[in-house]
């Protein structure tokens, strides 16, 4: 009688994870979260041992054990250096002449080139010694050609060192025209995340960056990010990388004194949504594949025990101090608590990742000029603009509705920062509420939360009409990147999203 074929590592897998019921997604489900890896290495035991022949290696491995099968088992933490505290930009100079810079490329915004932390800039640099051009063309929410310009510009001055002094937009500029001055031959694409991208791994040490923030929101001083308008597919991508990271970020809460009350908000809400996405993506210890190598871990991994720490005060940071900046910038305390949090909430998802608000706010403001032609007030650009942290915002109150199942005692959580996290009795009341009603619980305090900030109320108040769902589906798709941290999605073997992301964007239509 014929030996059964032995049983392949997908029907095991297939086989445990419907040992879970479907209410209980395996990213939730204590048994999953707490032995996943123990489950699958098991599975594997049973394969290797299966019609292994007497006399054989007595571990009688049929096949070798497959890194693509198995989930992480590890979180590594990486941020760039901080300094913060009031006038710290000064110092700036110095720190250059102790970097042995022979030559900066210090890059800018024409409004940031006129503002204190530009002058305060120029004056550390030059008192120092210190020889510096300076490239002021960054474009506000960059785009392929605007990358392309200040490519050219440091490549063409070969610095020995970078200096951003601006919002994300420079800091992002910045990151590309350091990484390409090093790989003098390669074209854009080579790096960008795949599929538009070809994901090539940073293989070099870049030169020494250092980011100075003027807007409370992107936390790129921490992270190894930089995102970009990606003409072709007329969609926003980047690249993600650890070799990104600056050396230091100098944040200096003196430097959003002139930010407009608009810019402060959006910045804001960029804040808010990099903490509750890194704070509910998926665990670590969900993702696959397990990488071959350390080098191969991607720099945003799941959350994880640290990243949750920082996520956590950077949430509740900018739920208290938020609105207090919408009502009156000149609030001194609120806005360097904001710039913390926005440091805070830059760990913690450069560490993390964000998910589905982030993955969904690409294609909501890259194909604003094409499909909506939305120019938000209070931003001073000659374009059609969706400012990042409105278009992260904007399907928030649905994507968290969303999420809630995976984990609720987050979720509850969150509704409860929403309205007051000190609140014992509000947490009280809030634990008792069923599973099932927590997501529609985080999905009203957070639109009260953003219609008390002014945002418009759902897509629809931008342009944008049923009809451009699945123009913005399929510009959302290819965000892998993050959509593999979405819990429903990241976490399902097989599963692109489709389905979800077009209920998501049905719901966030307004409201």
């Amino acid at each position: 009688m014929p030996k059964p074929a032995p049983a392949s590592r997908s029907a095991i897998t297939n086989l445990m994870r419907l040992s879970h019921s479907a209410g209980c997604p395996c990213h939730g489900c204590s048994t999953a979260r707490q032995g996943g890896v123990n489950m699958i290495r098991a599975g594997i035991n049973m394969i290797s041992k299966h019609g292994s022949q007497p006399g054989t290696n007595s571990r009688g491995y049929a096949t070798p054990v497959d890194l693509a099968s198995q989930k992480e088992y590890a979180f590594e933490l990486a941020a760039s250096n901080i300094r913060y505290g009031e006038g710290v930009t000064k110092e700036v100079g110095m720190d250059m002449a102790n970097l042995k810079a022979k030559k900066v490329g210090v890059f800018t915004d024409t409004t940031v080139r006129g503002l204190t932390a530009m002058r305060q800039t120029i004056q550390g640099l030059e008192s120092a010694g210190v020889k510096y051009e300076i490239f002021d063309k960054v474009r506000v929410e960059p785009n392929d050609k605007s990358w392309a310009e200040a490519i050219a510009f440091a490549r063409a001055q070969d610095f020995s060192h970078f200096l951003a002094v601006g919002g994300g937009s420079v800091m992002d500029t910045a990151k590309v025209a350091n990484l390409f001055t090093c790989y003098p031959e390669a074209d854009l694409l080579e790096f960008v995340n795949a599929p538009i991208g070809r994901g090539t791994p940073i293989d070099k040490q870049l030169r020494p960056l250092i980011c100075v923030p003027t807007t409370a929101g992107t936390g790129s001083e921490t992270t190894g990010t930089a995102i970009f308008d990606h003409s072709e597919t007329e969609s926003k991508t980047g690249i993600a990388s650890r070799a990104l990271r600056p050396v230091l970020g100098i944040v200096d809460p003196l430097n959003t004194e002139t930010c407009p009350t608009a810019v402060h908000i959006s910045s804001g809400l960029d804040v808010l949504f990099h903490a509750l996405e890194s704070y509910t993506a998926i665990p670590y210890t969900e993702r696959m594949p397990r990488p071959a190598n350390p080098l191969q871990r991607p720099a945003y991994q799941g959350r994880n025990p640290i990243s949750d720490v920082f996520s956590l005060w950077a949430l509740k940071q900018t739920v208290k101090y938020l609105p207090r900046v919408a009502r009156d910038r000149t609030d001194v305390e609120a806005r360097g608590q904001m710039l913390l949090a926005s440091t805070f909430a830059g760990i913690g998802f450069g560490n993390a990742g964000v998910h589905l608000c982030h993955g969904m706010s690409y294609p909501i403001s890259g194909l604003n000029k094409k499909l909506a032609h939305y120019k938000h007030e209070g931003y001073q650009v000659d374009h059609p603009i969706v400012p990042h942290g409105i278009s992260v915002a904007l399907t928030g109150p649905a994507v968290f509705d969303f999420t809630a199942p995976s984990s609720p005692d987050r979720h509850r959580e969150v509704a409860a920062i929403f309205k007051g996290h000190d609140s014992a009795s509000e947490s009280t009341d809030i634990a008792r509420i069923p599973d099932s009603d927590v997501g529609a619980l985080v999905y009203d305090r957070i639109a009260e939360f953003l219609s008390n900030l002014g945002v418009p109320r759902g897509l629809s108040k931008l342009g944008y009409k049923d009809e451009h769902i699945p123009s913005l589906v399929k510009g959302t798709i290819p965000q892998r990147r993050v959509l593999d941290l979405a819990p429903g999605i990241g976490d399902v073997m097989g599963s692109d999203g489709h389905e979800h992301l077009t209920r998501i964007l049905e719901k966030s239509m307004s409201y």
